[in-house]
């Protein structure tokens, strides 16, 4: 075999990231949050970039309210060809966009309004400390109990060792047992305890006097507790099953997590991305830029461009203010295809969901990225990354724009049913069920099959989980 090198001539098409189709891409798939601190960072980076007042009355470009036909004529898929890396005349480009430069805004849309009323809690901690220095104490009880409180979790339970605690007090390990049990006492009831048992135990001293099942049923019976095997314990402890129950319905009464009620997380409200309304027999849209600031480039930076133009001394400086209004324009341009896209898919999945919003979650049909892909002639990535953490707000609630693409289950008549859907009515079976006779996954795959859905159990099984529902033994109620 003989070795030579030899030159060849080859001819490739290759995509390139360019720095603009890597901002437009990463904008696509970011939440409505993660896109007001991508603008912020911007702004704070970009001296050319400036946000314009709300109440201000210049002539100023929006997307706010889109046009269909505009939209269909005038968004395209984001690609790598042409994106930036052509020569710009960013001179007669200033000319051409007047005084007010390139600007990105929204105009003002009534919007449902959401009232919320917001209130500061305490935390678990402060509300131990006040009870501590309500108590006569010697300095050293407080020290130890303030390092006893300062070692518990969110759900008020001691995670740090008694010797762990003796040893940084330097004091010896039965007076902080002895602090313990005075901090114990707090409310509320059952706090400070190292262990489910004992926390238990706590809240059961501080309702009932001396209730020996109670405590034995908690010391010795939590495995049966969580089984729910009544006879057993009845069986064990000798007495009639109605004592156990009894037993059984006060221990349900106490809280297994009493510092929750002090935690200091709050729940993270949605803000939709885009809002449906119903107008007669059409669907309306609207996209929600209420918090968006409105983009704009600064005018004092043309100016220092134009006086910059005929000095070859400010040549880093013209380069630089160049570069610096590429990115402003790019930021602005990407911000503005977002919105656009985010319209089409939106306007899309009505077109698809239909039914859905016209009658509810019954109708919820199966689909697929593709179908929406083909439909607005964009890639099924790009679909994906504007569905990610977007979420629209309809007359059915809010949802994810990833909720209505979904897997399909066969009915016996044929054609398909959304298996969001199927869980619906797995939800609804189960909410109107004999509490005393729950039905098992079995008996809600014959239900199912009556009402024309062919479905396996153990799918029956996978759905349950994912909405939390316990198995039938576990749902069971005695009283």
């Amino acid at each position: 075999m003989v070795l030579e090198l030899r030159q060849t001539l080859k001819l490739t098409q290759q995509l390139i990231m360019t720095p603009q189709l890597q901002q437009a891409i990463k904008l696509l798939q970011l939440s409505r949050i993660e896109l007001v601190d991508a603008i912020n960072e911007e702004l704070e980076e970009n001296p050319l970039l400036e946000e314009t007042p709300f109440d201000d009355d210049s002539e100023v470009e929006t997307v706010t309210e889109i046009d269909s036909s505009k939209v269909q004529a005038g968004t395209k898929e984001v690609t790598g060809e042409g994106d930036g890396r052509e020569d710009f005349d960013w001179d007669s480009y200033l000319e051409d966009y007047g005084p007010m430069g390139v600007t990105y805004s929204r105009d003002y849309v009534e919007t449902p309004s959401i009232e919320n009323i917001l209130t500061k809690q305490g935390s678990l901690t402060d509300h131990l400390l006040w009870q501590l220095n309500m108590l006569r104490l010697t300095e050293t009880e407080k020290r130890v109990g303030e390092q006893l409180i300062g070692n518990l979790d969110g759900n008020g339970y001691l995670v740090a060792a008694l010797e762990e605690v003796a040893s940084i007090e330097n004091v010896d390990i039965n007076f902080v047992e002895k602090v313990l049990k005075r901090v114990q006492e707090f409310d509320p009831s059952g706090v400070a305890s190292r262990d489910l048992k004992e926390c238990l135990l706590n809240q059961v001293k501080s309702i009932a006097a001396q209730n020996t099942l109670l405590e034995t049923i908690i010391r010795e019976h939590l495995k049966d507790l969580e089984t729910k095997n009544y006879n057993n314990i009845a069986k064990k402890q000798k007495v009639p099953i109605s004592d156990v129950l009894e037993a059984v319905w006060i221990i349900n009464k106490l809280d297994p997590k009493p510092g929750r009620i002090y935690n200091e997380e709050r729940a993270q409200y949605i803000i939709p991305d885009v809002y449906v309304f119903k107008a007669g027999d059409e669907y309306r849209i609207v996209l929600n830029d209420d918090g968006l600031p409105r983009l704009r480039v600064s005018n004092l930076y043309k100016e220092i461009l134009g006086d910059a133009a005929d000095s070859s001394d400010l040549k880093q400086c013209t380069d630089y203010i160049k570069e610096r209004l590429q990115s402003a324009t790019w930021l602005i341009k990407s911000i503005q295809q977002r919105q656009k896209t985010i319209y089409r898919v939106t306007e899309s999945l009505i077109k698809f969901q239909r039914e859905f919003f016209d009658e509810g979650i019954n109708y919820l049909k199966p689909m697929i990225l593709k179908d929406i892909a083909d439909d607005v002639e964009m890639h099924e990535s790009t679909i994906s990354r504007v569905t990610t953490n977007k979420y629209m707000h309809t007359p059915r609630g809010i949802f994810e724009l990833k909720y209505f693409f979904n897997s399909g289950i066969n009915r016996t008549t044929g054609d398909s049913i959304a298996s969001e859907s199927v869980k619906e009515r797995i939800k609804k079976i189960v909410s109107e069920e004999d509490p005393k006779r729950p039905y098992n996954d079995s008996q809600l795959v014959d239900i199912l099959r009556e009402s024309g859905i062919s479905i396996a159990r153990r799918t029956v099984a996978k759905y349950r989980g994912m909405m939390s529902i316990l198995p039938s033994s576990k749902r069971k109620k005695y009283f």
